[in-house]
């Protein structure tokens, strides 16, 4: 026996303390326990609980009550054309009604629909709506509609700046063209500073249009980005925007180069190939062809025939035409080529005034590609092709004199 005052177990290792009745097992023969009674009587003296059908777990034919009582029986089959089951007689028990997966619901859940529900009105959603929720459209699996940042401060401030006509508050077009923050920009507007479509605005709140005319410091603003295109214009392409005789034009080359409308600086004939330069930026422009401070500009021609010495000089010393006198400041033959290939050089953008010059000394020009057009040049830009200028390019046309 167990020393309890000390705590120690006796010399055999095993304690003798007495412990309970142990449960009865089922014979493997799967008999009856030789204990139990009709009523399923324990040695215990209670009760077997018994099945639905009046049999008990250790009778026969029930369930074993220990691994070692032998197998489990065969689950239930269904018997076909009847509506009773297999090994387990009786009919199956009917779920009940408002239970999934023989689970009773939870309150506030609606049931399983019924033929009623089928042919009526379809059962309501038991979720409540949410402010701002998405639904997800089944066509295009994408959510449509506002998320729940609606209700955020941020949220709210931009549905009430977003702008549904393209008008947008003043303060903010100043913003976005670059002039100061929104903040700053109120008190510009307070100062009487800036003006739209020639009148001077200090009312906070004033909205403006894509048609206004905004102007501050003596300079119209643009929100627009400034976008440069260096295009390698094919023959047979009219250098302009819109051509009422519907011929192609150099728009449909860059038609997704950007979003913004771009316009060409100077202009190429039908069948001169070459560089042209596409910009929104107007000031640029306006410099690059400006007659006093006009971009440089060399030609490839090939003529129909050789072209003498002193031919070549007068180009430079100048000629007469109809719109007055023209000359280039170079010209020479192309090296590796023919003297019916010159390289020439000119400040001029009057129409056409290459091909007027050559025809003034009694030659035809075959064919007239620009190679350099204010220090850009068409180096690894195949024909009918485009690219965008990089920022060092930029910066260098924009602080040409």
């Amino acid at each position: 026996m167990t020393d309890r005052s000390k705590g120690r177990r006796p010399a055999g290792g095993r304690s003798t303390r007495p412990t309970g009745p142990k449960r009865p097992t089922a014979p493997r023969d799967g008999g009856r326990t030789g204990a139990s009674s009709e009523e399923g009587q324990r040695r215990d003296g209670s009760k077997e609980r018994p099945f639905t059908d009046g049999r008990t777990r250790a009778g026969q034919g029930g369930r074993p009550t220990s691994k070692r009582a032998g197998k489990r029986p065969p689950k239930s089959v269904r018997d076909e054309g009847t509506t009773s089951w297999k090994g387990n007689e009786g009919p199956r028990p009917e779920r009940p009604a408002g239970a999934r997966g023989g689970k009773p619901t939870r309150p506030g859940r609606p049931g399983p629909r019924t033929e009623g529900d089928r042919e009526g009105t379809e059962r309501p959603s038991s979720r409540p709506p949410q402010r701002g929720f998405r639904e997800r459209d089944g066509s295009t699996k994408r959510f449509v509609g506002r998320g729940p940042d609606r209700a955020s401060k941020r949220g709210k401030r931009a549905e009430e700046d977003a702008p549904s006509d393209g008008r947008i508050r003043l303060n903010r077009y100043l913003s976005n063209a670059g002039v100061a923050s929104r903040r700053e920009a109120d008190k510009l507007i307070q100062a009487g500073v800036v003006s739209v479509n020639g009148e001077v605005v200090t009312e906070l709140g004033t909205k403006v249009g894509p048609g206004d005319r905004i102007h501050y410091g003596g300079q119209r603003l643009s929100t627009e980005k400034k976008r440069y295109v260096l295009l390698n214009k094919p023959k047979d392409f009219i250098t302009t925007t819109d051509d009422p005789r519907n011929r192609r034009t150099v728009m449909a080359l860059i038609d997704d180069a950007c979003s913004e409308r771009l316009y060409p600086v100077g202009r190429l004939d039908r069948h001169t190939t070459g560089v042209l330069l596409m910009t929104n930026d107007g000031d640029l422009a306006k410099k690059l062809t400006h007659p006093s401070h006009g971009a440089e500009k060399i030609y490839h021609a090939t003529l129909d025939k050789s072209m003498t010495k002193a031919d070549l000089d007068k180009l430079v010393a100048g000629v007469h035409l109809d719109d007055g006198p023209a000359n280039a400041d170079e010209a020479s033959y192309v090296v590796g080529g023919t003297k019916k290939e010159i390289g020439l050089k000119i400040h001029m953008g009057r129409n056409r005034v290459v091909r007027r010059m050559f025809a003034a000394l009694g030659y035809e020009v075959v064919k007239l590609d620009r190679v350099v057009f204010a220090g850009l040049t068409k180096k690894d830009l195949p024909r009918s092709k485009w690219r965008h200028l990089s920022e060092k390019e930029v910066l260098f046309l924009s602080k040409r004199k």
